[in-house]
């Protein structure tokens, strides 16, 4: 997401660092090509205007011109006004009632409400520690009702069966008795979306609202339809009081335009952003990491936050006796780094939070990508115990019989070969105290107790 963004948002900021000093001329042109970045992103020409006016009207004044270095200063402003813009800080889900709280989703049809049930579903039962029941009101799109059942239990919840012959009223009531009778502390529902905003569909999902007083009435939109997911999200919300958004397939938008539009265009904040097919591809949204991100700053507590929850720890501290023992980085842990990277979303996911990755070239997270790691756990698979103890012993017979076991070309061998000799040379560094010591370093970046 933002990669279009990111790269010439980033590059054009870039260019006023090391300015000495900033006049109305440089931060005009300056300001041309983020309106322009803005633009080509998909945002909203009204947020476009007020973006560009603020930025000027802070730009031009004393806080730029008296500093000594005037182009960070101009950073830092823009980075504050992406913040403003998407709304300052992450704005969680108001569970604090008598249960079950319900959370009523609405969207229209594709935008992926079924799947975001799921994981909304998945996040709120492994991160808040709540038992949750689903249940689908949508009547009227064959096998929707099953296609919520499928992803309740992939998500390990409870299912509240319904039936295309009900009311979706008469669905919604039972459901919450259910939930009541089951002490559930919160019940989602899933209504039914059309291809377009129409009267009958406003009329159903108010009917719904009135039954269920829901404490959370979430908005999920397709954020790859950009400005056009900011004006079908305020049609919602004049019809709904709607507390929140859900932006679903950012990582296949490379623009971004309807995260910096929603906001300013609804008053709804934006509560999660849904970052892949997984059902435990949703993270809370927070708008102060967004704007580093967009700057090319990177996202490091969102990192840490995916290690945290993803990382064996156990496992971990395993390898780091390993190495403190001096027993070597062999290629069963080589494979176990792997695992670990596809648990946190693979490497683009981390890519995508890493400070100055925008600068990277284009096509680099394609050459990292799953794929290639799945082919080099399937080589590690093809060899002996004692190959992936002792890896130099792997030659010409035994790399042309590990090569024809995993499906996989001899080079192919001979390249993860070099890449598992770089990584262990560089696990020999870390021995000894060395992850410690980096550990230590790092400290200091983070917020207290992050570390």
């Amino acid at each position: 997401m933002f990669d279009g963004l990111s790269e010439r948002l980033g590059k054009t900021v870039r260019n006023l660092r090391g300015v000495g000093r900033l006049s109305e001329d440089n931060v005009k042109d300056t300001l041309r090509e983020v309106r322009m970045a803005l633009l080509e992103a998909d945002v909203a020409l009204p947020v476009v205007k007020d973006f560009i006016e603020q930025v000027r009207s802070r730009a031009v004044g004393q806080e730029v011109l008296k500093s000594l270095s005037p182009g960070q200063v101009f950073i830092k402003i823009v980075n504050d006004e992406l913040t403003r813009l998407m709304g300052e800080a992450n704005t969680g889900l108001q569970l604090n009632v008598t249960p079950p709280a319900i959370i009523l989703m609405a969207g229209l049809q594709g935008a992926g409400k079924t799947t975001t049930v799921g994981k909304l579903a998945r996040w709120l039962r492994e991160n808040q520690k709540k038992s949750v029941m689903v249940v689908s009101a949508d009547v009227y799109r064959p096998a929707a009702i099953e296609q919520l059942k499928t992803v309740a239990a992939e998500v390990g919840v409870d299912f509240f069966p319904s039936d295309p012959s009900q009311k979706p009223a008469a669905i919604a009531r039972a459901a919450m008795q259910q939930a009541r009778i089951k002490h559930k502390d919160v019940l989602i529902v899933d209504t039914a979306g059309r291809l377009h905003v129409d009267a009958e569909m406003m009329d159903e999902i108010q009917d719904l609202h009135k039954v269920l007083a829901p404490v959370e009435t979430l908005f999920v939109v397709d954020s790859m339809t950009g400005q056009d997911a900011a004006n079908t999200a305020k049609a919602f919300n004049d019809a709904l009081p709607l507390s929140g958004v859900i932006l679903t397939k950012t990582d296949g938008d490379a623009r971004g335009g309807a995260a910096l539009s929603i906001r300013q265009i609804t008053g709804k904040p934006i509560k999660f952003l849904g970052v892949g097919e997984k059902s435990t591809a949703l993270e809370p949204f927070y708008p102060e990491r967004v704007a580093s991100r967009i700057l090319g700053m990177g996202d490091v507590v969102s990192l840490v936050e995916q290690a945290q929850q993803n990382i064996d720890i156990e496992q971990a501290e395993k390898m780091a006796s390993k190495l403190k023992k001096g027993q070597g980085f062999d290629l069963e842990d080589f494979k176990e780094q792997f695992q670990q990277l596809k648990k946190m979303g693979g490497i683009s996911s981390l890519l995508d939070k890493l400070p100055g990755m925008p600068g990277l070239p284009a096509n680099l997270p394609g050459q990292v990508d799953e794929k290639q790691m799945g082919r080099m756990v399937a080589i590690i698979n093809s060899m002996t115990p004692i190959e992936r103890r002792k890896p130099d012993i792997i030659k010409g017979s035994r790399k042309r019989r590990i090569a024809a076991g995993s499906g996989t070309e001899v080079q192919d061998v001979n390249r993860l070969l070099k890449q598992f000799t770089q990584m262990q040379k560089m696990m020999k560094k870390m021995g000894g105290g060395g992850m410690a010591r980096m550990l230590r370093g790092m400290k200091g970046r983070f917020p207290p107790g992050m570390m």
